[in-house]
């Protein structure tokens, strides 16, 4: 019995779309799996898809939006082999269907779950870590002495770079809304954290680095941070956007690149996970780094999977901290 959302595209993109239906699940076919969730997990993206503002490859609607899930594996399709009847995996960002009790999945898409991590915590860190790890490690490399400013650091991607950033050895600003998610960030490794409602964020930056700027911007906020975060970067310096909370931003001119020789990149999960390969590669040190310490998740809430409506409008109105978990 998944959960629906019965109109894509449309002008009704309020969360009352989101409707229980019962589907066949069916059997897996070929290099395919099916799994009954655990955990599914919430993520700002799933609003997008919601919303429309996002385009999504479903030949039909209603669909089924969700892009992360933690679940047993009850069947297995012809000609899979690594995977096994019993063995808990997960996956993030494709093909996407996570609001669901069951489903099927195409086998080399997902990653084993180590047996030392809850599905809980699976499915609040698989795509949120996963994301993390590649902002930081490839999209840009943080390392010791570097400034970094991300944005929206006491949500559910935010608060795992902050401690990522803080254990690669760099000096960690974030930017929140409220003191009791300033306290969030400062226990994820915020050196400095600015209360955006409170004080001009480009101004603090400015104070904490003396002018120089930061080395990178990490921006999931979009149409109202993105002039800023160019204005805190140092000659050089690289904007990271991988997000558009507050709405698409604005064409950014060459001009106003030139002015710094400044680097911006639009990032995209798909393109950091695309062979099997970096998808269980990155997974690997999401999992590592959860073990040794260097993350910790907080799942500050977690709702049934047929409340999904009221988790996106807490979501959207900056209700939650940290990760957010649905339960089947």
């Amino acid at each position: 019995r998944p959960l629906i959302y019965f109109s894509f595209n449309c002008t009704n993109s309020q969360n009352q779309v989101l409707k229980w239906e019962d589907v066949g699940v069916g059997d897996p076919k070929d290099g395919e799996i099916r799994i009954k969730h655990k955990a599914i997990g919430l993520n700002f993206l799933d609003t997008y898809y919601r919303k429309g503002h996002q385009a999504v490859n479903e030949p039909i609607v209603p669909f089924t939006p969700g892009e992360e899930g933690v679940g047993v594996v009850t069947a297995v399709g012809p000609g899979v082999t690594e995977r096994k009847v019993g063995e808990l995996v997960g996956y993030a960002c494709y093909p996407m269907g996570s609001y669901a009790e069951e489903r099927i999945l195409p086998a080399n898409k997902v990653v084993p779950i180590p047996p030392s991590v809850d599905p809980v915590v699976a499915a609040s860190i698989l795509l949120k870590g996963m994301t993390a790890q590649y902002l930081v490690h490839r999209c840009f490399k943080v390392q010791p002495g570097h400034t970094v400013l991300v944005h929206a650091a006491a949500g559910g991607t935010g608060s795992l770079l902050c401690q990522w950033a803080n254990a690669l050895g760099a000096t960690v600003i974030g930017t929140v809304s409220t003191k009791e998610k300033a306290a969030h960030a400062k226990e994820d490794g915020c050196h400095h954290v600015i209360i955006y409602k409170e004080e001009d964020f480009v101004a603090r930056v400015n104070d904490i680095t003396s002018g120089k700027g930061v080395e990178v911007v990490y921006d999931s906020v979009g149409k109202d941070t993105i002039q800023g975060s160019l204005a805190c970067l140092k000659v050089r310096g690289y904007l990271v956007s991988f997000g558009e909370a507050s709405g698409s931003p604005d064409p950014v001119p060459l001009s106003a690149l030139g002015a710094k020789s400044l680097f911006l990149t639009r990032s995209s999960f798909f393109q950091y996970t695309a062979t099997r390969e970096e998808l269980v590669e990155t997974a690997a040190d999401v999992f590592a780094s959860l073990a040794s310490g260097v993350l910790r998740v907080r799942v500050n809430r977690t709702y049934p999977l047929s409340q999904a409506a009221q988790a996106h409008a807490d979501l959207e109105n900056r209700k939650t901290t940290g990760s957010v978990v649905l339960i089947p």
